[in-house]
C-alpha cells in the first residue's frame, strides 16, 4: 500500500471515529478523559490532512 493510499485511509478512519464521539457527545457528553482522546484524534487528523496537501505540493 503506498503512503498516499496510508493517509487517505487513517484520516478516513479518524473522520469516522471524531463523528461518532461528536454524537456521543451531544448525545450523553462526555468524560474528561474521552474529551481529550476526541481532541487528540482531531488534532491527528489536522496532521494526516496536512501531510497528505503536502505531499500534492511537491
Amino acid at each position: 500500500m503506498a503512503y498516499d493510499e496510508v493517509l487517505e485511509r487513517r484520516s478516513e478512519m479518524l473522520r469516522r471515529r471524531i463523528g461518532e464521539m461528536i454524537v456521543k457527545e451531544n448525545q450523553y457528553g462526555l468524560g474528561n478523559q474521552e474529551g481529550h482522546f476526541l481532541q487528540r484524534m482531531i488534532r491527528e487528523w489536522h496532521q494526516t490532512e496536512f501531510e497528505m496537501n503536502g505531499k500534492t505540493l511537491n
